[in-house]
């Protein structure tokens, strides 16, 4: 029988393209044991896009400093309450006259409301969140609870491997620096992504993509973005 899997780390409020793999995949493997990576124009992990009249700007998880080198799952969000406050007062803000605005912030309401200390448990309560309102049902295993030591591709089919996966499910992204030998010594089908990005209507002018998902369900609501996420097969 055939399993494919996705392994990607638990980003903050991902855009669509994260969840259109999920909607390909019978497995989503939470890479929460690498390395927290921050500064760069790699860094998803704490914070998306959202559209304001002036363009896209950052919405971001503020998190306490901690050392080079330190996994996901060990960092700490900011005990400080503003950084919620300006993120739910931000949203507001530019989407309070989105058409669906109503139907959708409660639920971001209650993501900012949950009483999480790290990083993984707000990030995985904003992924639960958008599978939900998305009708997206996969089964969720974090890399922390196998046995992982490899690196790069090498650790991508330790982990394929431990969870018997035939089909490994992939971003374009990862092209870069893929390494087809591990996976062909295992017997593991690499599948690449095939994602044309949806244009939907968004408020403020010209049509933005890659913005978090969570822009599609303000301007679109719940049933639409269902149906638009699905058209991208």
């Amino acid at each position: 029988m055939n399993k494919t899997v996705v392994i990607h780390q638990p980003d903050f409020l991902s855009y669509l393209g994260f969840f259109h793999r999920l909607l390909h995949a019978d497995q989503f493997i939470v890479l929460d044991h690498v390395q927290f990576v921050t500064g760069t124009s790699r860094s998803w992990m704490n914070r998306d896009k959202i559209k304001t009249p002036n363009g896209a700007t950052w919405l971001t998880v503020s998190v306490e400093k901690c050392p080079r080198g330190t996994a996901i799952n060990q960092v700490k969000l900011s005990n400080t309450v503003s950084w919620r406050e300006n993120n739910l007062n931000l949203l507001k803000q530019h989407y309070v006259k989105a058409p669906y605005f109503n139907e959708i912030h409660p639920y971001v309401e209650k993501l900012y409301e949950s009483e999480c200390s790290t990083l993984v448990e707000f990030n995985m309560r904003s992924i639960h969140m958008l599978c939900d309102l998305l009708n997206i049902e996969i089964d969720m295993v974090f890399s922390s609870d196998l046995e992982c030591y490899g690196r790069k591709n090498a650790l991508l089919v330790e982990i394929l491997t431990q969870v018997k996966a035939t089909h490994y499910l992939s971003g374009l992204g990862a092209k870069g620096y893929f390494d087809p030998l591990p996976f062909d010594k295992s017997g593991i089908e690499v599948v690449w992504q095939k994602f044309i990005h949806p244009v939907y209507p968004q408020l403020y002018g010209n049509f933005i993509e890659g913005l978090s998902t969570i822009d599609m369900l303000y301007n679109c609501g719940i049933e639409s973005s269902r149906l638009i996420l699905r058209e991208c097969l």
